[in-house]
């Protein structure tokens, strides 16, 4: 067994499963995917450690991640995905969440914001033979109508509150997951739709980096 296959046995055991993942098909996703693949070489031995693993070069302002292995795979679970669901990856970096989800999924659109990026997810996916995943460059508070509605719809990081126009591309019972910061305490946020409505519950506290583009408008005060 390689290194890297015994890092990703270790993070399953260790950190995926006690977390209160009993999908398990999310855990044979995470125990097969190479999650090492999707960062960066010199970022590749914290790949498997339960927290973010920067995916960007460092020399960029906003830095981007990995969500870390337990919360991102609660997020998922919480999205029930199956066979027959096409999921909207918001955020989808160099494309690792969007493997997972393949596995899970009928189709997954990954949507990324960095050119880059999304191209590095491109090569990596293909290189993998994921050929359920397409990868669109576009901003993420825009979200990709063209596919929709979507039946789920995973942010890869925290926002201060969830556009209208992600919400609106929900399938009716359609599923949004994601972690919504403010307060002091970000938490781990579900909304579903129902006909013209949306409801939320927080699911668990959790820490991510920002995505980029949700930041608040300042507002003036007269």
């Amino acid at each position: 067994m390689s290194i890297y296959a015994l890092q990703r046995k270790n993070m399953v055991e260790s950190q995926v499963r006690p977390s209160d993942v009993v999908d398990r098909r999310i855990l044979r996703a995470m125990l097969d995917i190479p999650r090492e693949a999707f960062v960066p070489e010199d970022a590749r031995p914290l790949a498997y450690i339960d927290r973010e693993v920067r995916i960007s070069p460092r020399a960029e302002p906003l830095a981007r991640y990995l969500l870390a292995p337990s919360v991102h795979a609660r997020l998922i679970q919480f999205l029930e995905p199956d066979e027959h669901t096409v999921v909207l990856d918001v955020g989808c970096g160099t494309g690792y969440g969007s493997a997972v989800l393949a596995r899970l999924a009928q189709t997954v659109v990954g949507l990324e914001a960095d050119p880059g990026l999304a191209d590095q997810a491109s090569r990596t996916l293909s290189a993998l033979s994921v050929d359920n995943v397409v990868i669109i460059t576009g901003s993420l508070t825009a979200g990709w109508p063209d596919e929709g509605p979507y039946d789920a719809i995973l942010l890869n990081g925290s926002v201060p509150e969830v556009p209208a126009a992600l919400l609106n591309q929900l399938k009716d019972g359609g599923r949004l997951a994601g972690i919504l910061a403010g307060g002091g305490v970000s938490k781990a946020t579900l909304w579903q739709r129902s006909g013209p409505h949306f409801a939320s519950r927080a699911l668990f506290d959790a820490a991510a980096a920002p995505l980029p583009g949700f930041e608040r408008r300042a507002q003036f005060v007269f």
